[in-house]
């Protein structure tokens, strides 16, 4: 772990873990629902990389926009998300955030800023630079925090959008989740760079490769990002460099690549590290921390709960909002 950023107090790095501790809750209990036949269509957990969205999400103000990917739950609940409205629309529900008819990949909750998941691959790229141009429009001082992975930076939307925001100075923080696997394709394959940070050399913007298991790295890069973007200096470009315990979504055999490498990250993990600081720096003792993780395992529960007691959508209103 990197050292504690000074203007962190205590109550915001208990937060840290609480955010963390509930990521991994909601995602391992999506997991065991999938199993169970509860949620339908497929999902992508991104259990191992709660780290990335938890640090970035405490470096913004509350009324920042993000754009978010298909691996998005952890997006949400860094954001502030409702966990019951999470849980009820991926199981289908009306009381869910898109009334049971987004589920896993396309949860959005716009007044809260965040601006949507997106089941294409690099789709929010250019709408973060989109929303980039209106805030500039606007003069509101607001940044828009846009999430994607190591895949869409192969994308043509990457460097099209990236190329517009840095032209135009426009307030956007790119944040490439590099989990190093586009679906089964490692990244040592489908690309020369050593990084993905290195692109942003192309367009003329700063960029930098941290840690994304070490919440405190990803913190201090989103949070100089964003006074770079407030002050009107542009976009930045920011490689949080992690890992995926699981496969890429639940139709993902993983065969292609071992147990030891899934294991030698395990040793890595957000969660023990974050914990293991607080302990070692008197935040909060041993007891504390199992207190905050049985708090998030039981919001996720409560949340389940609240998904299983409320009613399906009405089949007569499938054509609401759709649009032609």
């Amino acid at each position: 772990m990197s050292e504690r950023p000074p203007e962190l107090s205590p109550q915001q790095l208990r937060s840290l873990l609480g955010t963390m501790y509930r990521i991994r809750a909601f995602e391992e209990k999506v997991d065991e629902l999938f199993m169970r036949g509860e949620i339908h269509g497929t999902t992508h957990l991104s259990i191992g990389e709660e780290a990335t969205p938890t640090g970035a999400l405490m470096a913004l103000q509350p009324d920042d926009y993000i754009t978010s990917t298909h691996r998005g739950h952890g997006h949400c609940i860094s954001k502030g998300a409702d966990i019951n409205l999470m849980m009820a629309e991926l199981l289908g529900k009306e009381t869910g955030y898109c009334r049971g008819r987004g589920g896993s990949m396309h949860i959005a909750d716009v007044k809260a800023g965040n601006l949507g998941a997106n089941g294409v691959v690099g789709g929010g790229i250019p709408i973060a630079t989109g929303v980039g141009l209106s805030i500039q429009l606007q003069g509101n001082g607001r940044v828009c925090l846009c999430f994607f992975g190591d895949g869409a930076s192969n994308e043509g939307t990457f460097h099209e959008a990236v190329n517009m925001a840095a032209t135009w100075d426009l307030p956007v923080i790119f944040l490439c989740e590099n989990n190093q696997y586009g679906m089964s394709m490692s990244t040592k394959r489908s690309m020369r760079n050593e990084t993905i940070a290195q692109r942003a050399t192309a367009y003329g913007i700063p960029g930098e490769r941290v840690d994304g298991n070490d919440v405190f790295a990803v913190y201090e890069a989103v949070y100089k990002a964003a006074q770079r973007a407030r002050a009107g200096q542009g976009p930045s470009l920011i490689e949080a460099y992690t890992y995926r315990y699981k496969g890429h979504s639940k139709s993902d055999q993983n065969r292609y690549r071992t147990r030891d490498e899934i294991r030698e990250w395990q040793g890595r993990d957000p969660i023990k590290r974050l914990s293991e600081y607080l302990i070692a720096h008197n935040v909060m003792s041993q007891e504390e921390i199992k207190q905050e993780e049985a708090a998030a395992y039981q919001v996720i529960e409560d949340g389940y709960q609240f998904a299983l007691s409320s009613p399906e959508p009405d089949p007569e209103t499938l054509l609401e909002g759709v649009y032609a």
